[in-house]
């Protein structure tokens, strides 16, 4: 018989990673308890399916070491061994940075799938699982398009960074189904629709701009899943269980503002980690990009009654803070994702 450890390695030869997960299955009996907000959402999902096979050019010709992202968008732009980079190490820099960004997306892109999956089982309501199966649609779809990318289109894909690893572990493994909504639909997919937009502008390549711009019109919808579902829940929570989705929120925040710089493309073009954060940390630019990363995240926490002083000050240490009257509406719309 194998030893667990044999079970482990086997496992990573497979391309699996396991993890143990637990929490309660609920059967709803009620079928007509719809809510309008979750109904017209639900509704939404189903008119805007789409076919990544046949809706996406895919026989769109893309140089994977061209500058598909402007330079001047380059953190390292002004990092000594950067500088002294010859066209192709520059080339290569180019290959490395969008194909990590783009590997990372689609693994977040999974743990959202499984999440989705786990909600549909988890929710105390049936509007809710109705829309949660749509959103497990939507994530695969997510995932199969990201992949696709990487693999005909920039022949480059990366390991999850470990740190996005935590947090959908801690996601997935969470037996609460209010923390699966905060940590996922609020949290992450705040974050990544910020991300896509900020890719969506800057983006030189056509069918990366498509293909994106299909996913925030999913994605959109998901936050709103998200708002709608836990809208009141927080109210009547103890301030033992408030304190949990306090602390919650504020480690979720810094992990991801501070911890996905990349360590992994510095290793490939052999530079030291510990410089490359530090030049990436003190950034004008991505200093403007962490912040901006929260511009729906906070107004959501504050809709949903999280945004409590003990919060509050966190967010104000962020530098994030001053995001908390706007409207990811109004986000949405410029971006032509509004119905």
């Amino acid at each position: 018989m194998a030893s667990a450890a044999e079970g482990v390695l086997e496992q990573a030869r497979r391309g699996l990673d396991t993890v143990l997960t637990s929490f309660d299955t609920s059967y709803v009996w009620q079928y007509t308890d719809l809510r309008q907000g979750l109904r017209d959402l639900y509704e939404k999902a189903k008119r805007e399916q789409w076919n990544a096979t046949t809706e996406l050019a895919w026989d769109t010709q893309v140089d994977p070491q061209a500058e598909i992202i402007p330079a001047a968008f380059n953190p390292l732009a002004d990092y000594e061994p950067y500088k002294k980079l010859d066209a192709r190490g520059v080339a290569r820099f180019n290959h490395a940075q969008l194909s990590w960004q783009l590997s990372q997306f689609m693994h977040g892109e999974q743990g959202a799938m499984l999440t989705a999956s786990q909600l549909v089982a988890a929710v105390p309501a049936i509007d809710a699982k109705y829309y949660a199966a749509s959103q497990t649609l939507d994530e695969a779809r997510h995932v199969e398009v990201f992949s696709r990318y990487l693999a005909e289109k920039l022949e480059w894909e990366w390991p999850i960074n470990p740190n996005l690893k935590g947090l959908l572990d801690l996601i997935l493994t969470d037996a609460r189904w209010d923390l699966k909504y905060l940590g996922m639909q609020i949290l992450v997919e705040g974050l990544a629709m910020a991300a896509f937009a900020n890719l969506y502008q800057l983006a030189r390549e056509p069918l990366i701009k498509q293909l994106i711009h299909y996913v925030m019109r999913d994605e959109a919808r998901h936050v709103a899943f998200g708002v709608l579902s836990l809208a009141g829940f927080y109210a009547e929570l103890s301030e033992a269980e408030l304190r949990d989705r306090e602390e919650f929120i504020i480690d979720a925040c810094w992990l991801m503002r501070d911890r996905l710089i990349g360590d992994d493309v510095a290793d490939a073009m052999g530079f030291d980690r510990d410089e490359v954060r530090e030049v990436v940390l003190a950034s004008p630019i991505m200093q403007q990009f962490r912040q901006l990363l929260f511009a729906r995240v906070v107004p959501n926490i504050k809709k949903l009654g999280l945004l409590t002083p003990r919060v509050r000050r966190a967010f104000e240490g962020m530098g994030i803070l001053h995001f908390e009257d706007s409207d990811p509406a109004v986000q949405d719309r410029a971006f032509g994702l509004s119905a």
